[in-house]
This record gives C-alpha cells, structure tokens and sequence, in this order.
C-alpha cells in the first residue's frame, strides 16, 4: 500500500495543513505577485487569467478579486473533468467578482474521436494522448486567447524540470502570437500556495486533500504516493519529457 493510500485509510488530512508552509520571503513574494497582477491589469488590457482551478490558479483568482482587478478568468471545461473540479468551478463562478468564462471543445470534434479510437485512445499512445487534448484543450485555448495582449498562468519554477526556467514575465510570444504572458507565482514555493490558501480561506478542489497535487482530466490524473515527483499523476504511463499537453508549449 503507498503511502497515500495509507494515510487515506487512517483519514484523509486537509491539504492545508500538510502543505502550508511559508518561506522566509513570502511577504515578500507576495507583494512582487500583487505588483505583477496590478501591471498587467493597467497595461496590457485585454488579459486574462487562464484557470484550471488548482491551487495556484485559486490564489490567482483570489488574488484578482480582492484587488478588484479588471481580469477575467476563463477555465476549460475538457467534458473529462473530475465532479469535484466542476463542483469548485459552479462555486467559483457563484462566488467570483472577476467574470468567469467557460470554454468547451467543440462537440462533434469530441465525438468523432471517441468514435475513432475509443475514450480509451490516450492510454494507447502518446500521439493519441495528445490528438485528444489537441481538442479538449488546445482548440478551446485557441477560443478563449482570441483579442487578447496577455494571460496569466498558475505556472511555477518548481513544478517540473520543464518548469525551472518560467520568468515571472515571457514575452517570447510576442512576436508570433501577440501574448505576452505573466507567471505572478513563479518563484512561489509549494508550501507558499497553500500558506495563502489556509491563511486568506480560499477554496479549492477537495481532490488536493487526497494526494492530487496536480488536478487535469480525471483519466489523465491519479494520486501521488508521498516522496514522488510533482507530477507524477499527470500521464504517469508516459515518459517524464513528454509530460505536457500543450497548454504550455512554445511553438
């Protein structure tokens, strides 16, 4: 039995007390991630907040709200995501002054694959894996960057090795695209995010609780065992380089 498992059994502890630890310089990080937010909020409207509702993306939005910037969010909504991730979303749009908007794939694009190759197809195949995400994500992704200067991430240094190097700003896009993107919490620590989440009560995804570090589509996350990497429960039958959906990816 893992060790998650165990702890399970004994009764599940609130991810709020395993992982609340701030670092010596969080009031620090703090007010550098409020600077970076009012920024972009003045200059490079129209931004946005890309949410997947874990728990950096809930301090973001938190963070949003209590400075009443003029910052939407938009989370996508794959039709794979775990009940609790869609319970935390209807909450969050009940309860957010930013808007919140709701992107989904497009329908007969979802059918024709499942059709094709069975909504089991990810498991088979990294090129599978990816052609399905390709429609849950990168093509509602696509929709909801549409107009805008910039958006902002939940992504942080120390989340994966394909990670270290996030800047708290990557304008690298630009040029292509036309996106800058902000990284507020990039320098933050693990034990950072959930000190603001215990200390300002912000909710988040009950599955965090359960040894899920890393929320994405219910057939593509699994718990972690305690002493794994990060990520280990995202596509865990696939090789740690390939571990991204693209969302994230620079073309």
């Amino acid at each position: 039995m893992s060790t998650s498992s165990l702890l399970s059994s004994q009764g599940a502890t609130k991810a709020t007390v395993m992982n609340a630890r701030a670092s010596d310089d969080y009031a620090a990080k703090l007010a550098d991630t409020q600077a970076l937010l009012k920024q972009a909020a003045a200059e490079f409207s129209p931004v946005t907040q890309a949410s997947s509702l874990g728990a950096e993306d809930v301090v973001i939005t938190h963070l949003i709200n209590s400075l009443r910037l003029d910052i939407p969010v938009f989370v996508l909504q794959t039709g794979a995501l775990h009940t609790e991730t869609l319970a935390l979303l209807e909450r969050t749009e009940a309860n957010s002054h930013a808007p919140i908007h709701v992107y989904k794939p497009a329908h007969e694009s979802v059918m024709t694959f499942v059709r094709t190759h069975g909504q089991d197809a990810m498991y088979r195949s990294i090129e599978l894996r990816k052609e399905c995400c390709g429609i849950r994500k990168m093509e509602p992704l696509a929709r909801a960057l549409q107009g805008q200067r910039a958006w902002i991430t939940g992504l942080r240094k120390e989340q994966s090795n394909a990670r270290a190097d996030v800047p708290l700003r990557d304008d690298s896009e630009v040029a292509s695209k036309g996106l800058s993107k902000f990284n507020p919490l990039a320098q933050w620590t693990w034990g950072d995010v959930w000190h603001y989440i215990a200390t300002q009560g912000v909710d988040y995804n009950p599955l965090h609780d359960q040894f899920y570090p890393s929320i994405g589509c219910a057939p593509c996350t699994r718990a972690i065992a305690m002493g794994e990497d990060f990520r280990a429960g995202r596509w865990w039958w696939e090789d740690e380089a390939a571990k991204e959906c693209g969302l994230h990816v620079k073309s």
